[in-house]
């Protein structure tokens, strides 16, 4: 009999139709059943011994909840008969109702039951107990996951026996993650959490990577993949990563449209194992990324999610370092201006999700944009060499380490919040940084029409170091600044295109930010989870502010 691995996760969700991810223990027809008489069946397929299926689910009213249920093979299987929780549902947005929109990054799976938590509450499993105590309140329409999902480079005590207990950790990688299945244990202990578990289940989610999906540093550099690539036990790492981002995060971002249009999606379901398929498709997003789109688009009735890939899709030669390739660049201009032709607004919201924050404090932007310079030459050999080394150790390869790339996006955002086609806001939202805050640009003898932030959040389950901190905290000060422009100028680099304040922050927790969208409007909440006297945890308010 077919049992239920992982899963049920609520993805894709619009007005009338929905897609239901699981893993599954063995191949079989999987079949959700809605109460209001919305259906939609799938077979699995098998990627490495594992057993997958997405189900669209069509038929559903706009503006409805409606609960659902899992079986496989005709028997039922979610939700289970003795589930503290209550009944997982679809939520279809009717779209003049507004949108909630809750998003985070950065998240270590909570520890098992009586395990002890080093780095405090988890603001998802928070969340998830919120909802839960109360199903008819208010919730988030989408959570978006904006990177660092699972850590294939910093496991659990308890994965780190497992994998022990699997090969020897004296060889490399070590510790961290080597192929396909260690992967998928990954992902059971993350989304196998019994809140997490159920709040996928009910709460339509978007995702995508960072560079602990995969390994630190991830395509910081030409050098880097290079040094990669020499390893023996890369290639089975980045494919393996690639892999199951494809299988447990990528294909639920989806549509039913673009799954129907997706020739991989098709190859794997049409043959009994994917594999084969798949891994070949990873090979060519690895050595050939411009190739491959991880980008996507979503509609949420007047408000615009463009969630951009900044990791996979970059251009590392020194010469031409890009955060986007030429094709993707393009793409994310179509994206977001699309509709904008006629005069009309085709969105009243917009927002750009980039796991890398735009705007970061001003010496850490002045900081990379010195790297890239000196990497690149404009100080000759010796401080190029010193450059690559203080790159890959200081982690410098956000959108400042790119000055071409982080010029276009402030052209591209500039050009979206101008005119009558305008929305009322445009959001740049990210995670990465281990900490939260409100930035606004302005742009040097232009005005937008548009409200312009950078919103950052980060963590939903993690900590960042009292050095970094404090590090923070400094690199948004004046003394800041002045050591920013000094640095800047040895590195003969170019003033940017548009200048920027913090306006929030900077908050350090694990927190959750949560964009409410209602016509014009635009309201942002920061909440952070914290411990109770009692035993329990909480999700308080940091800051409540109105942004239109």
């Amino acid at each position: 009999m077919a049992g239920l691995r992982l899963g049920p996760l609520l993805r894709y969700n619009d007005g009338s139709s929905a897609t239901i991810w699981a893993e599954t223990s063995r191949p079989c027809t999987a079949e959700v059943r809605c109460a209001d008489g919305a259906n939609g069946t799938a077979r699995t397929f098998q990627i490495a011994g594992h057993h997958y299926v997405l189900v669209p689910v069509t038929g559903l009213t706009p503006g409805t909840a409606t609960e659902y249920e899992v079986l496989l093979d005709g028997a039922r299987v979610w939700p289970p008969p003795d589930s503290r929780f209550p009944p997982s549902v679809i939520a279809t947005p009717a779209g003049e109702e507004g949108v909630r929109v809750a998003f985070g990054s950065c998240r270590w799976a909570a520890p098992p039951a009586g395990g002890k938590d080093r780095v405090g509450p988890d603001a998802l499993d928070t969340l998830s107990t919120r909802v839960a105590a109360d199903p008819e309140g208010a919730r988030p329409d989408v959570l978006l996951l904006l990177g660092d999902q699972v850590y294939a480079d910093e496991v659990s005590d308890a994965t780190r026996r497992w994998i022990a207990g699997r090969r020897d950790l004296a060889e490399p990688p070590g510790e961290q993650v080597a192929d396909y299945a260690e992967y998928t244990r990954l992902y059971d202990e993350s989304w196998g959490d019994p809140e997490v578990r159920w709040l996928l289940s009910t709460v339509p989610s978007c995702m995508v990577f960072d560079d602990h999906d995969v390994i630190d540093d991830w395509n910081t550099s030409a050098a880097w993949v290079a040094d990669m690539r020499a390893t023996d036990w890369w290639r089975e790492r980045i494919l393996s990563g690639l892999m199951s981002y494809w299988v447990y995060q990528h294909l639920g971002n989806l549509s039913p449209a673009d799954l129907a249009a997706d020739p991989l999606y098709a190859a794997v379901r049409a043959t009994p194992d994917g594999t084969d398929a798949l891994r070949d498709f990873a090979a060519r997003a690895d050595t050939d990324p411009a190739s491959v789109r991880w980008s996507y688009r979503r509609d949420f009735g007047r408000v615009r999610l463009v969630m951009v890939d900044s990791r996979a899709a970059r251009v590392l030669a020194e010469d031409r370092r890009s955060m986007l390739d030429p094709g993707e660049a393009a793409w994310l201009r179509e994206q977001v201006l699309d509709g904008r032709d006629d005069g009309e607004a085709p969105y009243d919201h917009l927002l750009v999700g980039t796991s890398l924050p735009w705007l970061l404090p001003h010496l850490v932007h002045d900081l990379e944009a010195w790297n890239a310079a000196v990497c690149g030459g404009e100080r000759g050999a010796r401080w190029a060499r010193l450059g690559e080394r203080i790159r890959r150790g200081a982690d410098l390869e956000h959108w400042p380490a790119f000055p071409a790339s982080f010029d276009a996006l402030a052209g591209l955002i500039a050009d979206a919040g101008t005119g009558p086609g305008a929305p009322a806001t445009v959001s740049v939202l990210s995670g990465d940084v281990h900490h939260a805050y409100v930035a606004e640009p302005s742009w040097p003898g232009r005005d937008t029409d548009a409200r312009v932030v950078q919103l950052t959040c980060s963590p939903v389950h993690n900590s960042v170091p009292l050095s970094m901190r404090l590090g923070f905290r400094f690199g948004w000060s004046a003394p800041a600044r002045a050591l920013g422009r000094r640095i800047a100028r040895h590195g003969r680099c170019s003033p940017p295109a548009v200048s920027w304040r913090r306006t929030g922050g900077p908050w350090f927790g694990n927190q959750l930010m949560t964009l409410t969208l209602r016509g014009r409007s635009a309201r942002l909440r920061l909440e952070q989870a914290r411990a109770e006297r009692d035993g329990t945890t909480a999700l308080r308010t940091v800051t409540d502010r109105d942004l239109a």
